[in-house]
């Protein structure tokens, strides 16, 4: 058998791009424009050819004349600022009185304060302080309550405490509709608590490529199960349509998205191009939708990607024509992070093309200011119609009536807002704990070693075994799901934890090992490991092989000592893990289970008295791929031949029992590439972390809101996309360097020195004040230093640039290029940089 697992340890270390990063690299050196998308050939949209539905909730005469008196006394700022959403880290409360704001939201990385782990008082305070400013007419302004929009898609996930359920790939394992009701209920209930109105969820992408960093969010690869899934969970967020629960004070705005295709995007790219037909398109990327118009959401969100070239947000065909008008969807389109910036001709302060093609809100984060005044300027001058503006407000301001916001009193009055105890109450961990047992798939059980008894020793291993940031995944307490320990989860339980209190109870013994080293021989290992955190774009690959080998040495050195081992694979997608399914003597697919994990040892481990604790349930709703390279394998696809069809999943009844499985990964080492990046897309790539040094300390970088002594402030900020770059603020009291460090790394042999550059994409904020040095270190009394003042006090300010410096000039300085192991800048004055990207690639 032939085992091509790939690993990222070499003479260089390879980094493989993906296509957003490439896009990234083509971009002008100079100016901040978008990755373009040919839509010279984009096909006709046929709306008769799609559904009907009853649009959703019904229009309702009484609301449609309070919202005419509303309207008939509106200025044409007050309505054009009803149709900005601004984000809480670049919007005050005084913005919002001043400009009249109808909604704010808080992005992935933006909290009270800008602390992603901020106490929950300070979420509230704020969402009163919003309102408050909303509902303030002594400027002579109306009084519109705003609305506040979150991501809310496991659970309320950006909130310290609250209930995190496993990620919808998992929720789509478990086929179980009433269970996808309670979390949505659960879910509004918790946001109710901060003060928060609405929720960017759910998801209804049908993910067709599992290369797609946004695979995770995707219930399944069959529409069937994503209609489904649509209904229930809107009913839950929002409460059922046609009833008095309907937009309750128990309830909260769900949002359908991202309309449309995402999920099937050529290479499986986010943000990229659908190239399906019209049918496909509507057959299966937007199956949620009329299920979902039907249960009443009343938001829908406008995708990042393209149909045959044209960008969603500009595409008037399918957002008016399509959904407005054929399916007559009378709630609000909203726009995704600066989303209109990438229609051409448009940037992120403006963009009529987007708002006369359907767009009612624009998600306007940073720019919002800029954007506000050019579209009051558009309107006047008649690019954007009066009409078209009063019809995306009518339609804003219907969603907040039916919502009750006008006789709501303020967010911290309302029921259930500041019981802190409904975070992560007991009742609810009850439902998340059960929606993990039943998430789990089996793949294999070779002579029935699962259930565990209890009354055994029981190591437990891997670098997912007590890491609740692992399980819990990306969009949770940080955009990304990184920086996140334990601590952070108060009402979590690791997966360890779950296996000892269960194991304990029971008479037997756990050990919790890092390296898989024991003492005593123990009856059986489990080994938890899978993928780490990620989001959107950050989470595209290349091909489908799981590319570390330390768990599966693990498992080896198991199987060599005749141990029996179970495999728990934490992942947001099936990946080419054969080698390691062939190893273990059992393999469970736990996805991203959240902050229950003791439900996976409600499954894995049997009763004291022997009996079965809880089966699994769990069937595959994607298609687990033969090889790392079969990234499209979909039920009903021509030569459909995957390892585990989709539905599979073994039960305890089962004969659980594989042969030897072919350990042929189909990669031939052409999919890897020499550029050696160091820094892209926002963070380090791995093995190099960023740290910040002020005066001897050195702290590792994490956050996208780092700050360090009050001397030097990091933060993620938005180039192309979001948070895919760094600014580094110094303000001079003393020292400081940004660094990024990694394992000693020989880059000799193969760089030639000559023929390698660094490359670096980078901004001057602010003009150097003192001397700004580029080091790198290669061990003790090893270092570089190269002066930049020069070049970076000649550059314009704001300006996105790159230049390239030659690995020659670091060793004649002193740098030992087969040994580095750091590079970074340091300054003892003020002075403002952002990163976009550092890299070792060859001069041609």
């Amino acid at each position: 058998m032939i085992n091509m697992k790939v690993t990222l340890i070499g003479l260089l270390f390879v980094f493989t791009l993906s296509s957003a990063l490439i896009a990234y690299l083509r971009t002008a050196a100079k100016g901040n424009g978008t990755p373009s998308i040919d839509s010279s050939a984009s096909p006709q949209i046929t709306p008769e050819n799609w559904p009907t539905t009853h649009g959703g909730a019904p229009i309702e005469p009484e609301i449609e004349a309070r919202i005419d008196e509303l309207m008939a006394s509106m200025t044409l700022e007050e309505m054009v600022g009803q149709i900005i959403q601004a984000d809480i880290d670049h919007v005050t409360p005084e913005d919002v009185r001043r400009y009249r704001l109808g909604s704010v939201l808080n992005g992935g990385n933006s909290a009270p304060g800008e602390n992603v782990r901020a106490p929950v008082e300070d979420w509230l305070a704020l969402a009163d302080e919003f309102y408050a400013a909303s509902m303030d007419t002594s400027n002579g302004g109306q009084a519109i309550p705003i609305l506040w929009g979150t991501d809310a898609i496991h659970g309320h996930n950006n909130i310290v405490g609250a209930t995190v359920f496993p990620h919808n790939i998992g929720l789509g394992a478990t086929r179980n509709l009433d269970l996808i009701q309670q979390i949505g209920e659960i879910t509004a209930r918790e946001v109710i608590v901060t003060g928060m109105d609405w929720t960017f969820a759910p998801t209804l992408a049908v993910a067709r490529d599992n290369r797609w960093g946004r695979t995770y969010e995707s219930y399944s690869e069959e529409p069937e199960i994503v209609a489904q899934y649509a209904t229930t969970i809107v009913k839950g967020l929002q409460g059922a349509l046609g009833t008095d629960d309907f937009l309750s004070n128990q309830h909260i705005l769900a949002t359908a998205k991202h309309f449309i295709g995402d999920g099937g995007t050529h290479n499986g790219k986010d943000q990229g191009d659908n190239i399906d037909s019209e049918a496909n398109l509507r057959d299966y990327h937007g199956a949620g939708y009329p299920p979902a118009l039907e249960a009443g959401v009343q938001t829908i969100m406008a995708s990042f990607s393209a149909w045959h070239g044209r960008h969603m947000h500009g595409h008037g065909p399918l957002l008016t024509d399509v959904l407005k008008q054929r399916m007559g969807f009378n709630g609000f389109i909203v726009g995704d992070w600066n989303g209109h910036a990438q229609i051409p001709g448009c940037s992120t302060k403006s963009c009529p093309a987007a708002f006369n093609a359907g767009i009612d809100m624009f998600m306007a984060p940073d720019s919002w200011r800029q954007l506000l005044q050019n579209t009051v300027a558009q309107v006047k001058s008649g690019e954007i119609s009066r009409e078209r503006l009063e019809d995306a407000v009518r339609r804003i301001l219907r969603v907040k009536f039916r919502l009750g916001l006008f006789e709501k009193p303020k967010p911290s009055e309302r029921p259930l807002a500041g019981h802190y105890s409904l975070l992560g109450h007991p009742n609810h961990q009850a439902v998340a704990r059960q929606a993990v047992r039943e998430s789990l798939v089996l793949l294999k059980n070779q002579d029935n070693l699962l259930p565990l008894q209890t009354n055994q020793t029981v190591l437990v291993t891997g670098d997912g075994a007590d890491a609740i940031g692992k399980q819990t995944g990306g969009w949770t307490l940080s955009w990304e799901g990184t920086g996140n320990t334990n601590a952070h989860f108060p009402n979590g339980t690791s997966i360890w934890e779950g296996i000892r209190n269960t194991v304990e109870a029971g008479g037997g013994t756990a050990i919790l090992s890092s390296d898989g080293s024991y003492d005593q021989t123990p009856d059986v290992a489990i080994v938890v490991f899978g993928e780490n955190p990620y989001v959107e774009f950050k989470g595209d690959l290349d091909n489908l092989n799981f590319a570390s080998d330390q768990e599966f040495q693990l498992l080896e050195t198991f199987q060599t000592a005749s141990i029996p081992t179970v495999a728990v694979f934490l992942s947001g997608r099936p990946l080419w893990v054969t080698p390691e399914i062939n190893a273990a003597q059992a393999f469970v697919a736990a996805w991203l289970p959240g902050t229950e994990g003791a439900g996976i040892a409600d499954v894995l481990i049997r009763k004291p008295n022997g009996d079965i604790n809880f089966d699994f349930t769990g069937k595959l709703s994607f298609s687990w791929p033969r090889t790392a390279i079969q990234t499209k394998v979909n039920r009903g696809d021509d030569n459909y031949d995957p390892l585990f069809p989709y539905g599979y999943g073994l039960t305890y009844q089962d004969n659980g029992n594989l042969p030897q499985l072919p350990e042929f990964s189909g990669l031939d080492g052409s999919e890897q590439t020499t550029s050696n990046a160091l820094f892209a897309l926002g963070r380090p790539m791995a093995p190099w972390s960023l740290q910040g040094i002020v005066g001897d300390t050195a702290s590792t970088v994490v956050d996208a809101h780092t700050q360090l002594n009050n001397v030097l402030t990091i933060r993620s900020i938005d180039r192309v996309a979001q948070e895919d770059a760094k600014q580094f603020i110094w303000n001079g009291q003393e020292k400081a360097a940004i660094v990024l460090t990694g394992p000693a790394t020989d880059y000799s042999a193969a760089s030639h020195y000559d023929g390698m550059t660094l490359v670096l994409q980078y901004r001057v904020d602010a003009l150097p004040e003192a001397p700004v040095t580029l080091f790198a270190e290669c061990g003790e009394n090893c270092r570089a230093n190269l002066d930049m003042t020069q070049l970076f006090m000649t550059e314009s300010l704001g300006e996105w640039t790159q230049t390239e410096i030659s690995l020659r000039s670091l060793v004649d300085a002193g740098a030992d290029m087969a040994r580095l192991t750091a590079l970074g800048f340091e300054t003892e004055a003020p002075f403002s940089l952002s990163l976009s990207d550092i890299r070792l690639v060859p001069k041609d």
